[in-house]
């Protein structure tokens, strides 16, 4: 008589028998199901997201800016540097609604951002607008009469004769509608070091708090700074710092409303050159590795001020430290700048 498999015990802990062998075979795949289900829904959301940012930041963003004329023969632009993956960007900032600007009532904002080739470090330099340089085709003014003179095109062409840099983009930034990107984040931190009232509001020593007209009087203050205008470009390093370092934040990317939210203000107070396509920028931005301590706020160097010809106050150029800036731009070792000059 055959033998008759043994019955199986009865588990001691749920008093039924323990799945068969057969039987777990046949959950398994089931489970993996289910799993592979959660992982394309989730892949999906994310999907939708990635989707759902991307179209606010190129559906909203301006065009129409026009880089310098590239005329080999003319020797107009540096020829491009070495390929080392990094980026050089210039930051153009306009208020053309700043009362306290003088001429045609103007206030620009000069920085030049360098990403670095791993794209983990992010470097912030300001050139101040009372520096005097050579302007292309009107010779010596203060580097921000080029922005009125020729637009963004001669401001780059300008940096480009000062530096021998070559500048991959240019990117316009509406001053007043930037800053509602801090209404939009729900407030900044940023590191005031000096004192300071304007226009109603007070801005003590110390870490503070800023977001709509607070911010944007922190940021367009010059008057009351012991250092005028270069307070006041390294206040507004600061306040594009805080926004970028909380824009990117796990708080803000984590919440899908919110980061979306960001992106499309952002994208709406941007002009970029015509060049700068949408896949750049796509490649770009999903390249960023960067925390707000990945992010160096330098000052273009000055050795002095002084008064021009024509009785303009001006801001000297430190010649030999700029030449070494400008070679750290080129070949991507700003890190080793920043070491041997921390503030610039």
């Amino acid at each position: 008589m055959p033998d008759t498999p043994a019955t199986p015990a009865p588990d001691p802990g749920t008093g039924s028998a323990p799945a068969s062998p057969r039987r777990r075979r046949r959950l398994w795949p089931r489970l993996l199901v289910v799993v592979a289900g959660v992982l394309v829904l989730a892949l999906v959301g994310v999907g939708v997201y990635a989707w759902r940012v991307d179209r606010g930041l190129t559906s909203n963003i301006n065009r129409g800016i026009d880089l310098p004329t590239d005329d080999p023969s003319s020797g107009s632009r540096p020829t491009a540097a070495p390929d080392t993956g990094a980026l050089n960007y210039v930051l153009l900032g306009s208020d053309s609604r700043d009362p306290e600007d003088e001429g045609d009532g103007r206030s620009d904002s000069i920085m030049v951002v360098h990403l670095n080739r791993e794209r983990d470090e992010a470097y912030i330099v300001s050139f101040p607008r009372d520096m005097w340089v050579d302007i292309p085709g009107h010779g010596q003014a203060k580097i921000n009469a080029a922005y009125e003179l020729g637009g963004p095109a001669l401001t780059v062409a300008t940096l480009e004769k000062l530096t021998d840099v070559r500048m991959d983009h240019v990117v316009l930034v509406g001053l007043e509608g930037f800053i509602e990107l801090t209404e939009d984040l729900g407030g900044v931190t940023v590191t005031n070091k000096t004192a300071f009232t304007s226009h109603g509001f007070d801005y003590p020593k110390g870490r503070i708090d800023i977001q709509g007209e607070r911010a944007l009087w922190f940021v367009r203050e010059r008057k009351s700074l012991p250092n005028g205008d270069l307070d006041r470009a390294e206040n507004q390093r600061n306040v594009i710092k805080a926004i970028v370092a909380k824009g990117l934040s796990a708080d803000v990317v984590s919440d899908p409303a919110r980061f979306t939210a960001f992106t499309s203000t952002l994208a709406q107070h941007l002009t970029v050159d015509d060049s700068l396509t949408d896949e750049e920028i796509r490649r770009t931005a999903l390249s960023l590795r960067l925390q707000s301590d990945d992010i160096e706020l330098l000052q273009a160097p000055v050795s002095g001020f002084d008064t021009s010809a024509d009785g303009q106050s001006i801001d000297v150029v430190d010649t030999e430290k700029l030449a070494e800036l400008s070679e750290a731009l080129e070949q991507d070792t700003m890190d080793d700048y920043v070491q041997k000059y921390p503030k610039g």
